[in-house]
C-alpha cells in the first residue's frame, strides 16, 4: 500500500499589487509548496486586498488539500456572502489552492478535474478599445499574431436614447474587420439601455458577429430574454455575475447563449467548474472572461481543457489597458515560460505542466510590486454626457 500523502496546512498568504492593473495572491503551505491565484476586480483593488485580509486570518493552519470545504466556509461561513469583492478574494486563493494541489500530485489541474476533453483551445485578442481610429491597423496586427478572431467595442459613450447614426458606424466597423477574414466578437459593456441595443443588435445581424456581448446590464435577465428573441446573433455575457446562483435566471429564462464568467471574479476554479457543467445543461456555450494576467488565463484554460461547451477564451495579450498602461506591463510580463500562452492557428494549445502550468517570476512580481504600491491603483474613468449626467463605461 502506498503511504498517505501527509497534509499540507497553509503557512502563509499573500497579495502582489502589480501594473497594469492585477492583483496577485500567493499561497505557501507548511511543507514547502506554493500556489499563485488571482484576485483582480478592476478598479476596487484596495477592497479585495481587505476581504484577503480577511480570509488570512480565517485559513491560515487549514489543510489547502481541502478546497471545497475551505471554499463552503469562506463563502457560507459569514452571515453576508457573495459580490464581487467577496468573490474576487475568494477567486484568488481557490486558484491558488488548485495550484498548490496539482504541484502535489505533479499533474496539471485538467487532471484532477478528470482530464481534457480537447488538445488545445480556440482563443481571440482584442482590438482598438475605445480608439476606433486604429482598428484595422490593430485588427491586422492580431491577424499576424496567428489569431482567428478578435473582440471590440461597439460603441463609444452613449445616451439612453442616442442618434441611430451612431449604430450604423458601428455596424461598418464590424462589416471593415471582418473582410480581414477574421470572426469578430462585438462588446456592447453594458453600455447600451434596452431601446438603443435592441436597435443595434438588429443593425449588425446582417453582418454576423461571433457574438455580442453584454448588451444590456447585469440584472436585466428578462430585458435580455427579449432581446434574444430579437435576434439571431449568440447572446453572452456573465463578467458581472458572481455564482452560478446568477446565472440561473438568464439560463432559465433562455436569455443568453455564451456564458462568460471570470474565474477572478466568480469564485476561482471551483465555481467556474460549476457554472461550466450548469451551462452545458442549457445547451449554452462557455467562453470564460478574462482581460486578466496570466495566473487568471491559465486557470480559465485548466477548466476549457475539461469542459465539452467550452467555446473559445478571452486573452489579455496586448489589450488596450496594458498597452496603455505607464508600465507597458503585458500578458508575459512576470512569467518564465511565456511560451505557454503561443497561438497557433488561432488556438493555444492546452496546459501541460503541474498545477497551472505557467511559472510565476516570483522575484520580478515582488519587486515591482514593492514599488507599485506606492502608486494609485487602476481605476476606470467616468463618463458624462453633455449634460453633465453619468453614463455607463
Amino acid at each position: 500500500m502506498s503511504t498517505p500523502r501527509p497534509p499540507s496546512l497553509i503557512a502563509k498568504i499573500e497579495t502582489f499589487r502589480l501594473p497594469p492593473r492585477w492583483l496577485l495572491v500567493r499561497v505557501e503551505t507548511e511543507d514547502g509548496l506554493v500556489g499563485w491565484g488571482e484576485a483582480t476586480l478592476e478598479g476596487h483593488t484596495e477592497a479585495v486586498e481587505g476581504a484577503l485580509q480577511d480570509l488570512t486570518t480565517r485559513f491560515i493552519g487549514a489543510n489547502a488539500d481541502d478546497i471545497n470545504d475551505i471554499w463552503e466556509e469562506a463563502y457560507r461561513g459569514r452571515f453576508y456572502r457573495g459580490g464581487p469583492v467577496l468573490m474576487s478574494a475568494l477567486s484568488g486563493l481557490d486558484i491558488a489552492l488548485w495550484d498548490i494541489k496539482g504541484h502535489k500530485f505533479n499533474a496539471p489541474i485538467s487532471q484532477l478535474l478528470g482530464g481534457r476533453v480537447r488538445s488545445s483551445l480556440r482563443v481571440y485578442g482584442w482590438i482598438g478599445g475605445d480608439d476606433f481610429v486604429h482598428l484595422l491597423d490593430a485588427a491586422r496586427r492580431r491577424k499576424e499574431q496567428g489569431f482567428g478572431a478578435v473582440k471590440m467595442n461597439a460603441t463609444e459613450s452613449m445616451a439612453w436614447i442616442d442618434s441611430p447614426a451612431m449604430l450604423e458606424a458601428a455596424a461598418e466597423r464590424v462589416k471593415e474587420v471582418k473582410k480581414l477574414g477574421l470572426d469578430v466578437g462585438v462588446d456592447f459593456h453594458g453600455r447600451l439601455h434596452k431601446g438603443m441595443a435592441r436597435q443595434l443588435a438588429r443593425v449588425l445581424e446582417p453582418h454576423q458577429p461571433l457574438f455580442i456581448e453584454e448588451p444590456l446590464l447585469p440584472g436585466h435577465p428578462l430585458e435580455t430574454a427579449d432581446l434574444a428573441k430579437l435576434t439571431s446573433t449568440p447572446i453572452a455575457l456573465g463578467e458581472r455575475l458572481f455564482s452560478r446562483a446568477e446565472f440561473r435566471p438568464y439560463l432559465e429564462g433562455r436569455a443568453i447563449d455564451i456564458a462568460q464568467p471570470d474565474v477572478s471574479h466568480c469564485g476561482g476554479i471551483s465555481e467556474l467548474m460549476r457554472i461550466a457543467s450548469l451551462c452545458a445543461t442549457y445547451d449554452v456555450a462557455l467562453a470564460p472572461h478574462c482581460p486578466l494576467g496570466p495566473v487568471a488565463l491559465a486557470a480559465c484554460m485548466q477548466v476549457a481543457a475539461v469542459s465539452p461547451n467550452f467555446f473559445i477564451q478571452e486573452m489579455s495579450w496586448e489589450i488596450h489597458y496594458n498597452t496603455l498602461h505607464p508600465s507597458r506591463a503585458d500578458l508575459h510580463t512576470y512569467m518564465l515560460n511565456p511560451e505557454v500562452f503561443d497561438v497557433k492557428d488561432g488556438h493555444v494549445a492546452v496546459l501541460q505542466g503541474p498545477g497551472l502550468g505557467i511559472i510565476v517570476n516570483e522575484a520580478l512580481v515582488r519587486e515591482v510590486s514593492a514599488a507599485y504600491m506606492e502608486e494609485k491603483a487602476w481605476r476606470n474613468p467616468v463618463w458624462r454626457g453633455e449634460d453633465g449626467t453619468v453614463r455607463e463605461w
